[in-house]
């Protein structure tokens, strides 16, 4: 048996996004050409430009395709200090393309608090910005919601502070797309980004969408592509995939998904009473539980469950791979006890009643076996 739980790193690619993919390599043609094979493929394009923009409550003709949500986060911190910010202040929590990206541009950088159920500081934000000099231009980044608690963030009342006070502001809604609605309109940011990935389409193509006054210039120079934004050719199958798993996402799905993760999260609570949910004072991402077991360390638990044949994570996917304590439990005040013992499970379109029945099993079987130890470390 193989279960797959770590949708939140990177969901499987959903069959309407893998026809999508095999259509457009099968149609062949470069974007840019203008024979009959070229026009083809920059229909494709811009066929799904208009799909994902719709999605987003964005113009088509503001979205960037990249890379992926990495770039994305790069490409908007790039025309942030193009636009003038002196200085980028980002949250506690937020992913590490955030993170590296704001120190690697070289401006000033602040961290964001959050409070212990793991959501931005708004009291903060309104002193910060009562504080702030005239001289200064701040580009404040904010991630819609976590990747490793689901913690949804208050990025809407967050965009109407900012925007009041004339600040920049980018959205890292990577985690958001394909899980739930996210209005970019109505979020009043300059910079939002997406990825394919975590929807259930192909990896390695994402979106910066900008808002209509935001000028960016080109991280990657190039031929001119996405209007002189970012050079290269576009990965036309990538991107068609990536507009066919938004599509694909059916009605009902995120409530299906969060009722199954609820019911794996009621039977742990219910059999292990020491392990700790993180976020769940709040609202977070309907397929995302993060808990703690302490005494029982987060590599321990994921190589036992997937030796059990559960793919689970102990935080945030790393080119590294290797599991390293958590920023983000950091940041909500966790014990280290709590901090080394954190695993996540992140469900998606994929998982089964039979699927979630299974790990609760699984997991609690595995937590019995340990107990003794776990109760004697603590």
């Amino acid at each position: 048996m193989s279960v797959y739980l770590d949708h939140n790193a990177t969901s499987p690619v959903r069959p309407e996004a893998a026809d999508a993919v095999m259509a457009a390599l099968a149609g062949g043609g470069n974007p840019s050409s203008v024979h009959q094979q070229g026009r083809a493929a920059r229909a494709r394009v811009e066929q799904a430009r208009q799909t994902i923009a719709r999605s987003i409550c964005a113009r088509a003709e503001d979205l960037i395709f990249t890379s992926g949500g990495t770039e994305a986060n790069n490409l908007a911190l790039h025309a942030a200090k193009t636009l003038g910010a002196t200085r980028v202040i980002f949250s506690a929590i937020e992913h590490d393309a955030v993170r590296a990206a704001a120190v690697a541009s070289g401006l000033p950088t602040e961290v964001w608090p959050v409070d212990r159920s793991g959501q931005a500081r708004l009291d903060w934000l309104e002193a910060r910005l009562a504080s702030a000099t005239e001289c200064e231009s701040i580009l404040f980044a904010l991630m819609a919601a976590n990747n490793e608690t689901g913690v949804i963030q208050p990025f809407a009342e967050a965009g109407a502070m900012i925007a009041q006070a004339g600040h920049l502001y980018l959205i890292d809604a990577v985690q958001m797309t394909g899980k739930l609605a996210f209005d970019f309109a109505a979020s009043q940011a300059q910079f939002a980004a997406l990825s394919a990935h975590k929807a259930g389409g192909p990896q390695g193509v994402g979106v910066l969408a900008t808002a209509c006054d935001a000028q960016v210039g080109a991280l990657i120079s190039g031929g001119g592509q996405e209007k002189g934004r970012r050079g290269g050719t576009e990965n036309v199958a990538g991107i068609s995939g990536f507009a066919a798993a938004i599509t694909a996402v059916s009605a009902g799905e995120s409530d299906r998904i969060q009722a199954l993760r609820d019911r794996i999260e009621n039977r742990l609570k219910a059999h292990a009473p020491g392990i700790t949910i993180w976020g769940d004072q709040g609202e977070r991402l309907p397929n995302t539980l993060c808990l703690s077991a302490p005494g029982w360390p987060s590599e321990i638990q994921v190589i036992a469950l997937d030796l059990a044949g559960f793919a689970v994570s102990a935080g945030s996917a790393c080119s590294s791979g290797k599991v390293r304590k958590s920023h983000v439990l950091d940041a909500m005040g966790a014990s280290e006890d709590d901090a080394s013992s954190a695993l996540r499970v992140s469900l998606g379109w994929t998982t089964t009643d039979a699927d979630a029945d299974a790990f609760a099993d699984a997991w609690l079987r595995e937590y019995d076996r340990v107990r003794p130890k776990a109760a004697a470390a603590v």
